[in-house]
């Protein structure tokens, strides 16, 4: 005979382990049995608007894993709020996130600027951003930054410019270099890897730097001062369409013919290439982690996201990167909250985002994968040189790795 007492320890176990995880979900904000709320802001409008093609597939994409149950049995709840690019909007929209709206953390704010303004307020109050979107090496500080990690779409600003200038030095050792940079935290740095990639030669080797602001309403003034200097490098960084594209077709126009190299951030046909020309465009190169799309492409991987788009975004080109990069970050959300498992606390969501192991993701560049831990918070190092030329992204080097 089977007797009841035999099971009543390992009963009494189970529901006091059921008891605790329900005690502990309902005393983290954002976290339920069935529902894990979230927070996004996204430029809707302003300068950066055409980014915000990101945030539309990340609500796509956590529709369709909705549509397939959730995660570990959770439905995915992302409110996203527009900042205009607009740091003291962002600001606001993330109080009202956290304090109001209870997320349990924030993910995918776009901008390094944006980001910014928020990251004391969130690293205080302990609040998760996962996967915020800038380069900016500063987003790699654990030590002092804890609860914050960007996912960018490229190695880091530093490290990106390293690479182009130690690849555009293998094709012309003695090259000139102008820069155009963004006014801002995220352009510094750039500027900065210019300089750590020239060593001692940057003083010489660096025709002229010009800065921007993101509200300018062209770039022309700064171009023709560039144009000037007959360098034989032209290295653009913005993360703003309008101020890369006024670049390139401006550059063009004055007849200047360097080697140019744009930040993995404007590598965009549609709100780039195509807005400056096929002519002018032709020629520019980036580094990238990400797959370049095209429509004849034969890869599972962008054959699945080129899917993905028709069913669900017919009116987004798949070949707009601020898309395809969207995709990516969403299924590397997805990857982090798995690996959760039913331990949602914030301590535990961050933890697992820095412990990422050779994370394949579809949109991925052969032999780059997602790592992570404790102490590096950089989920990419490494990219491919692309150029644009036909009409779209072609990779032209091996993986060149980062530092």
């Amino acid at each position: 005979m089977i007797r009841l007492s035999q099971f009543l320890p390992a009963l009494l176990s189970a529901l006091l382990a059921l008891g605790i995880a329900t005690k502990a979900n309902a005393q983290q904000p954002g976290i339920t049995d069935t529902e894990i709320k979230f927070g996004n802001i996204m430029p809707y409008s302003g300068p950066a608007s055409a980014l915000s093609v990101t945030g539309k597939v990340f609500a796509a994409y956590f529709d369709m894993i909705n549509e397939k149950g959730g995660v570990n049995g959770r439905k995915l709840n992302m409110i996203s709020l527009d900042d205009g690019f607009s740091p003291p909007k962002t600001v606001e929209a993330t109080r009202r996130l956290v304090e109001s709206d209870n997320v349990a953390f924030m993910f995918g704010t776009m901008g390094t600027a944006p980001s910014s303004a928020t990251a004391k307020y969130l690293n205080g109050a302990k609040v998760p951003h996962l996967f915020l979107i800038s380069s900016a090496s500063k987003w790699n500080e654990p030590a002092t930054q804890p609860w914050l990690m960007a996912l960018p779409w490229a190695p880091n600003y530093v490290e990106e410019a390293g690479i182009e200038v130690r690849y555009a030095r293998s094709r012309n050792p003695n090259a000139r270099f102008a820069i155009l940079y963004q006014n801002d935290d995220a352009g510094k740095d750039y500027l900065r890897g210019v300089k750590e990639a020239l060593g001692p030669d940057a003083d010489k080797a660096i025709a002229m730097a010009s800065s921007f602001e993101v509200a300018d309403p062209t770039v022309d003034s700064q171009i023709l001062t560039l144009a000037n200097t007959k360098a034989d490098v032209f290295l653009i960084y913005s993360v703003t369409p309008r101020a890369c594209a006024q670049a390139v077709r401006k550059a063009y126009e004055t007849g200047w013919r360097p080697m140019r190299f744009i930040s993995s951030g404007c590598a965009n046909k549609d709100t780039v290439f195509v807005p400056a020309g096929a002519e002018a465009s032709t020629g520019i190169m980036s580094v990238v982690a990400l797959k370049p799309y095209s429509q004849d492409t034969k890869d599972p991987g962008l054959l699945g996201y080129a899917d993905f788009m028709k069913a669900r975004l017919p009116n987004v080109d798949p070949g707009n990167f601020a898309a395809g990069y969207g995709y990516m970050v969403a299924q590397a959300l997805v990857v982090v909250l798995e690996q959760c498992k039913n331990d949602l606390s914030r301590a535990n969501i961050m933890a697992q985002a820095a412990n990422l192991k050779n994370v394949p993701l579809s949109m991925l560049l052969p032999g780059i994968t997602l790592n992570t831990s404790p102490t590096d918070y950089r989920p990419i190092r490494d990219g491919y040189m692309v150029e644009f030329r036909d009409n779209q992204l072609n990779v032209i080097s091996e993986l060149l790795r980062g530092t």
